[in-house]
């Protein structure tokens, strides 16, 4: 565990990782920029107590005046909340601007696994990862989570990619870079708000306790880099996969004529799907949030 004037830890965070016991990261983003407030707020307190019921201690990763955080206050976490979008997206790139100016930053996939890693914490709980972006083999929209995912050694449990993405050039991508894809009960990749893809997962793993002895064999083998476990969301809040493919091709569009890029991209779509949507997507996410945290913690209690 490395400590230091730009990484702070909070107690509960600290205790636990000193006596070995589990922890889960949590990422920022989905409180700044992935829901509205105070629904943001009280789904990221919602997302720590199923962690913590697991059996695991929550560490929601940000950036605060310039210092990395894993483990945040219920005081920080309503800040981000308020602030919303405010709140710089922070990836890999931005981490070290952030740092000297001092600034606040809400994490991202990529972002959260650098910090996480120095904190010494290895299983993280998301919504969905970031990928390769339709029509990414002419404009190179492609997301720095999936070479965060080759370099850095925490597993990301996720209800697979966004499925705003090209999920069979992600997969691609994922495996030049050498990371597994381990399907929780599935063969199949999830979509997101949808359980299937029709794209098939690496290999499928039946528990918590499987998951971990493949992650415990891949570092100590030295592979470095980390792993995505896909966790499909649960069915009674999955959504019908022809509506959400329509859903997402006219956000899709909107965003072409908007030219709307980079960073802003995919709040921009997420937003839209909810409008689409009329708030379903919003609580489908939360649904798939919960229960990747559950699975998180209990990878956490394995390893």
């Amino acid at each position: 565990m490395k400590s230091g004037p730009d990484l702070h830890l909070t107690p509960a965070v600290a205790k636990a990782l000193q006596n070995r016991q589990p922890v889960v990261a949590l990422e920022s983003t989905i409180i700044s920029h992935g829901m509205p407030y105070p629904k943001n707020v009280e789904t990221a307190l919602h997302v720590e107590a199923a962690v913590r019921e697991s059996g695991a201690v929550p560490a929601t990763i940000a950036v605060i005046g310039g210092q990395l955080r894993a483990g945040l206050s219920k005081a920080e976490i309503e800040y981000l909340g308020k602030k919303g979008t405010a709140v710089s997206k922070v990836s890999r790139r931005d981490l070290p601007v952030l740092v000297a100016r001092k600034e606040d930053g809400a994490t991202t996939v990529a972002a959260t696994m650098i910090i996480a890693a120095l904190a010494g914490i290895r299983v993280f709980a998301t919504g969905g990862i970031g990928g390769v972006h339709r029509g990414g083999e002419r404009t190179m929209d492609i997301s720095a989570d999936l070479q965060e995912l080759g370099r850095t050694d925490v597993a990301v449990v996720c209800a697979g990619a966004k499925s705003i993405l090209d999920l069979r050039l992600t997969l691609e991508y994922l495996e030049t870079m050498g990371v597994p894809v381990l399907g929780f009960q599935t063969d199949e990749l999830p979509a997101f708000y949808t359980r299937t893809s029709g794209l098939p997962v690496d290999c499928r793993m039946e528990s918590a306790v499987e998951i971990a002895q493949v992650l415990r064999a891949k570092w100590e083998l030295g592979l470095n880099g980390g792993a995505v476990i896909a966790n499909p969301i649960p069915k009674a809040f999955a959504m019908p996969q022809e509506e959400m493919d329509r859903v997402i091709k006219q956000a899709i569009a909107e965003a072409e004529e908007q030219d709307i890029v980079g960073k802003a991209l995919t709040p921009f779509l997420l937003s839209r799907i909810e409008q689409l949507t009329q708030g379903d997507s919003l609580e489908a996410n939360i649904e798939l949030v919960l229960n990747n945290a559950r699975l998180a913690g209990a990878i956490a209690n394995a390893l």
